[in-house]
């Protein structure tokens, strides 16, 4: 029998954007695995090293479904077979590997149903060739991948040597942790989130307002890809300057080359943190990180190492205010728009991943331009910058919507941001913002377009759509009246229970609206607008 219990804080996360995502594009979450295999492993033990791990960790056979309170639950499955799909490389009528391997990656995942890992082997005259495995974010964590990819080489190195692997016991299961957490998606608690209302309410309603397009010129979005072996050593460098992690430095980069490109002297972002380095079972296999809300202040066009040491400053200060969930302080952004009669817009995301000890694989700086994420530019983000530290080097990838970013300007924003960490390895330069700015010397920004106020005018709603939504919403929050002229969030509505509302308004024949649009300032009278019958 299934056993069930409410999301942590990681989950939360990836379970609301999963949903935040449109149908179609939720493949560029997945993580996708190609793990090699020992010489000489039969098929059959490589199920069953797979179906092994199945049953010794809860998080590979748990579902996600909307519980009869319409919030989210982790629903664990007793252990059964993993299903594992099954290529060849003959030309016996079934899809090629290579489509097989498509579909694998690119599938959506079904997270009410589904469990948050797929496999695909590739065999050759019955021999595997290829094991492809894509597992979902939801369930999935760094170290949670670094464990599952051990045990699974411990357990095929076992099998071809013929003894078994010896793997260590599991002390602590996911439901366990998020049992223990102090944010339960109920009622906001007003003493714990009061801090970060403070916060929220000197953060800009849009970061990227002076360079915002009405409409991106194509591509939607671009990437690119910057590695440079110079920026290891430069950077820790300027960390031992400033006395701080050379993590503070890549971010503090960040914000000094977003403010030079935006004009902003505030720049907020999403930082992506795990909650490892204080939890009981630092070993369970589930995700454990989520996204942290983090804003430097620049008003005062502070130096280059001052920059780096009030990013360090930001970062400890976030960590030290109360818990909270990325859904609440999606919450508490939705309540300050409605203030501000503006929305509150922060779609920058931040990673630093530690990759180490592996190569970077090149002597000098190499810049790539990755294909356009098509998928990505689907997902409402702005930008998406990621830092990556390697033994010998340093890669930062950038993606960016073309309504901030232009693809022509995203490999000028790279370079400036090696040249600004590499500049000050010399003590003797300690350059403002200012000069930053005129030493990076981007385009003018265009003239910056108005906020969109909460009353904008939409579309006139289909007869009855009003009501449809006002009943969704009462029923999804177990709410006794909804205002219509209120924001979802004003309203009442907690977004752990947006998707339940889509569901209620699906079942009901009305399509249309997403948890994105829930989430925003606009009246629910507004949203409306939007509903049409399926």
């Amino acid at each position: 029998m299934a056993k069930s219990a409410r999301l942590g804080r990681g989950q939360r996360y990836f379970w609301l954007h999963h949903h935040q995502l449109p149908p179609g594009s939720r493949h560029d979450t997945h993580i996708v695995l190609d793990p090699p295999l020992p010489e000489g492993i039969a098929p059959v033990r490589i199920k069953a090293a797979l179906n092994h791990l199945v049953r010794r960790h809860e998080a590979l056979r748990t579902t996600f479904p909307i519980g009869a309170d319409g919030l989210p639950e982790q629903r664990v499955h007793p252990p059964a077979a993993l299903p594992v799909r099954h290529a060849t490389v003959e030309a016996d009528g079934t899809p090629s590997p290579a489509e097989a391997v498509r579909r694998c990656t690119r599938e959506d995942f079904d997270l009410a149903a589904d469990w948050p890992v797929r496999a695909c082997l590739v065999t050759a005259a019955g021999v595997p060739k290829r094991l492809v495995l894509v597992l979902n974010h939801v369930a999935f964590d760094d170290w949670s991948i670094a464990t599952f990819l051990g045990e699974l080489a411990a357990l095929l190195g076992g099998a071809v040597a013929g003894r078994p692997a010896q793997l260590p016991a599991v002390t602590v299961r996911p439901a366990e942790l998020a049992a223990a957490e102090p944010d339960a998606p109920g009622p906001a608690d007003a003493g714990r989130t009061a801090p970060w209302r403070e916060e929220i309410r000197r953060l800009p309603a849009d970061l990227f307002a002076s360079r915002r397009a009405p409409a991106a010129t194509p591509p939607a979005a671009a990437g690119a890809a910057l590695t440079s072996p110079r920026l290891l050593a430069a950077a820790r460098t300027v960390a031992a300057r400033c006395r701080v992690w050379p993590s503070a430095v890549h971010l503090g980069a960040f914000a000094a080359t977003a403010a030079a490109w935006t004009g902003s002297h505030r720049v907020p972002f999403w930082l992506f943190t795990s909650h490892r380095d204080d939890e009981a079972g630092m070993d369970v296999l589930t995700c454990m990180f989520a996204p942290l809300l983090t804003a430097v202040d620049l008003t005062d066009d502070p130096s280059f190492p001052e920059i780096v040491r009030r990013t360090a400053e930001a970062l400890e200060r976030a960590k030290d205010l109360p818990r909270t969930a990325y859904d609440e302080t999606l919450e508490l952004l939705a309540e300050e728009g409605t203030r501000r009669g503006a929305e509150v817009r922060v779609e920058t995301e931040l990673n630093f991943l530690n990759y180490a000890p592996r190569s970077c694989g090149t002597t000098r700086t190499r810049l790539v331009r990755n294909p356009d994420p098509e998928a990505w530019a689907q997902s409402g983000s702005d930008v998406y910058f990621r830092i990556h530290e390697w033994a010998d080097g340093v890669t930062v990838a950038l993606r960016a919507a073309g309504s901030v970013l232009p693809a022509e300007d995203i490999e000028r924003f790279l370079r400036g941001y090696e040249e600004l960490i590499v500049a000050h390895t010399d003590e003797a330069v300690d350059r403002p913002l200012s000069e930053i700015t005129r030493v990076l010397d981007f385009p003018t920004a265009p003239a910056s377009a108005p906020a969109t106020p909460t009353g904008a005018p939409q579309a006139e709603p289909s007869p009855g759509a009003e009501a449809a939504l006002v009943a969704a919403v009462g029923r999804a929050n177990a709410l006794a009246a909804v205002d219509p002229a209120a924001g979802y969030v004003a309203a009442g509505g907690r977004l752990l229970r947006a998707p339940r509302v889509l569901e209620i308004l699906r079942d009901s024949g009305w399509t249309g609206l997403g948890v994105r649009e829930l989430g925003g300032v606009r009246p629910l009278a507004a949203l409306a607008g939007r509903l049409t019958r399926a």
